[in-house]
């Protein structure tokens, strides 16, 4: 079947499962879209890219078979303004605070040093989130970001999604410190954009156990998860450990709201979560910078 953005490999009412069809997609180094249309949303791959996506996408299938599922899963709005957003917010304070210097203030009292967390500066483990080496490493991490945190936005909605994806990173970058000790120091927002590709794992294991699937077959979106990781968060410049720790922090979130929650809290309780985050991010900065 052709779409106007490509081949289209699979067609689904629910978003959902849309989704979780793209990243076994990503995760097998495809280029995969999701586009609604009259019939549900449908997957559409480059036609160079067909016939290894409905390969990759029946052995998928073959090891983890649907269940019945409700239809019409409900969606969250705000989900994209909210992505592009924090991903301005990104480019815009590296305006402000320029590449990485050890001489630079905010640096010196941001970066995510593990010593320096180990002794109690607690508040880097937030603020490192927001600094970055280059233009390439922020504008890289704010073009994957709004990928995936807008997919988790768009799941539990603008305030829970920010509030995980930021708890996420926060206590990955707090894993990192523990398992370096000390002589280490980073800073970018990968650990929280690897602890979205967590959130979103978890969510999918979960729903796919409350719907009946148990042992492997639960646990397949955890592959797909660490394909995910191993295509765009392993190269010799980068934190392995920080996005591996952000990816496991991302998880259990992600399973336990949607074991708890059948749908997004509603447009009070995301602005009170969305409040609470962003407060969070100033009010580390409060402390790093007294």
């Amino acid at each position: 079947m052709k779409h106007t953005t490509g081949v289209v490999v699979r067609v689904t009412e629910q978003r959902a499962l849309a989704d979780e069809w793209a990243l076994v997609l990503v995760a097998e180094s495809l280029s995969p879209s999701v586009r609604p249309g009259d019939q549900g949303y449908a997957v559409c791959v480059p036609a160079t890219e067909a016939q290894r996506a409905a390969e990759a996408l029946a052995s998928y299938e073959r090891e983890n078979p649907l269940e019945a599922a409700p239809v019409g899963e409900p969606v969250a709005a705000g989900h994209l303004e909210t992505a592009l957003g924090v991903s301005a917010a990104l480019i815009g304070f590296f305006a402000v605070t320029g590449a990485r210097h050890p001489a630079v203030l905010w640096f010196q009292r941001g970066s995510a040093d593990a010593a320096r967390i180990l002794d109690g500066e607690l508040w880097r483990t937030a603020t490192a989130l927001t600094l970055h080496a280059d233009l390439a490493h922020v504008v890289a991490n704010a073009c994957v970001g709004a990928f995936f945190l807008n997919a988790v936005c768009r799941a539990w909605g603008p305030g829970l999604g920010l509030a995980l994806v930021l708890l996420a990173g926060i206590a990955g970058n707090l894993l990192n410190a523990l398992a370096y000790g000390t002589a280490h120091v980073s800073v970018g927002a990968s650990t929280a954009v690897f602890g979205a590709v967590g959130v979103l794992t978890g969510t999918a294991v979960a729903r796919r156990r409350r719907r009946g699937a148990r042992g492997r077959r639960a646990l397949l979106p955890i592959a797909a998860g660490l394909g995910l990781l191993a295509m765009l968060g392993v190269s010799p410049r980068v934190d392995l450990w920080a996005h591996l720790f952000g990816f496991v922090c991302g998880v259990a979130p992600g399973a336990g709201v949607r074991l708890a929650l059948r749908r997004p809290p509603p447009i009070v309780v995301q602005a009170l979560l969305g409040a609470g985050a962003l407060a969070a991010i100033l009010g580390s900065w409060q402390l790093a910078l007294r």
